[in-house]
């Protein structure tokens, strides 16, 4: 029998708005339903995320702490090294991540800095985790460089809807994005690749995010949903805050639209209730973060996420190995930027 929800790429604004406009729990049970096609809905996939090199970014992204031009409190500090940051894997895996994922603070790397990363890769996977990374703009030599180093999975966000990226960051356009995550696919790795909510966006605009997203050549395998965490000193510290069943409506819609995309709770979840987090893995949200701090933001600690799964009866991913290859789950996913982390 044919799934009820097939893959599409060409979601028109308006099937999307529509979805965001529905009775609240009928939008959850469509999404919900989607889920179960595609997952196990009692499995959540948890990754750790490292910043390995943090702060002193040239961009202007309003949501960002690293941002150089802003006063957050974040020092800059040099990459680190690479048994440093195997050390930082050793205790994630320990903790029951499957997926390590790295993250700098650049607009884009240095060709100098792709053998230092790539070290970094071959040793944490080495350790038999999934690895991922979040390095700013690539180029296609780059990519294939960091592919080869064994880099399953690396992030790139879109961040928001087309008309309203310029309101955001100024110092990339949004093409730059596309032609980035077009390297990583032509390289061969997986995509991870989401938005931030509630920078002042309207509901339209969230679609807008939606659209663009579901509408990728391909799907990408992991769609971080960031809530802003507002930061002192950024441009967008004292925005209006996203009301949650809104958070939710977005969670679900994606779920929907991209069905077999990991929908993680990346940025903003520190300050979310369990009942939020619940409301959202109802939703169709499978992915989270934790332990690690989330970049230059706060995360749950480990033990509250334990108990919240226990509490609603779900359970971590499996890392499963085959053929020299380690899998997390059914489907694999990666992280969110350095900047929508911050965010």
């Amino acid at each position: 029998m044919p799934a009820v929800s097939p893959l599409r790429n060409d979601w028109q604004r308006a099937e999307i708005e529509a979805l965001l406009a529905l009775p609240f729990t009928e939008l959850l049970h469509r999404a919900a339903s989607v889920h179960r096609e595609h997952f196990d809905p009692a499995e959540v996939q948890v990754s750790t995320l490292l910043s390995v090199k943090t702060g002193g970014c040239p961009e202007d992204c309003a949501y960002c702490p690293q941002a150089q031009r802003y006063h957050t409190g974040v020092e800059a500090s040099k990459l680190m090294s690479t048994e440093a940051v195997l050390e930082k894997a050793r205790q994630a895996k320990a903790a029951g991540a499957s997926r390590f994922c790295m993250g700098a603070a650049w607009r884009s790397p240095k060709d100098r800095d792709i053998p230092k990363v790539a070290a970094m890769i071959r040793e944490v996977k080495a350790l038999g985790l999934e690895t991922c990374a979040t390095l700013g703009m690539l180029s296609g030599t780059q990519a294939t460089a960091l592919k080869s180093a064994g880099l399953d999975y690396y992030n790139h966000n879109l961040d928001t809807a087309p008309e309203f990226y310029g309101e955001v960051i100024h110092t990339r356009e949004f093409q730059d994005r596309l032609d980035t995550l077009s390297h990583v696919r032509d390289a061969g790795m997986k995509t991870c690749c989401g938005g931030i909510v509630g920078m002042g966006e309207s509901r339209a605009q969230r679609a807008g995010l939606l659209q663009a997203l579901a509408n990728l050549p391909a799907h990408p395998d992991s769609v971080p949903i960031n809530r802003l965490v507002q930061v002192e000193g950024t441009p967008l510290a004292g925005t209006a805050e996203l009301d949650a069943f809104e958070f939710v409506r977005t969670i679900a819609a994606a779920r929907i639209v991209m069905p077999q995309s990991m929908v993680r709770l990346s940025a903003g979840r520190e300050s979310m209730s369990d009942e939020l987090q619940a409301l959202c893995f109802a939703a169709g949200a499978n992915s989270i973060f934790y332990g690690e701090k989330l970049l230059t933001t706060g995360n749950p600690d480990t033990e509250r996420d334990m108990a919240l799964f226990a509490r609603l009866g779900l359970r971590p991913m499996a890392v499963v190995e085959t053929a020299g290859t380690v899998h997390a789950g059914i489907v694999e996913d990666i992280v969110a930027s350095p900047r929508s982390c911050a965010a």
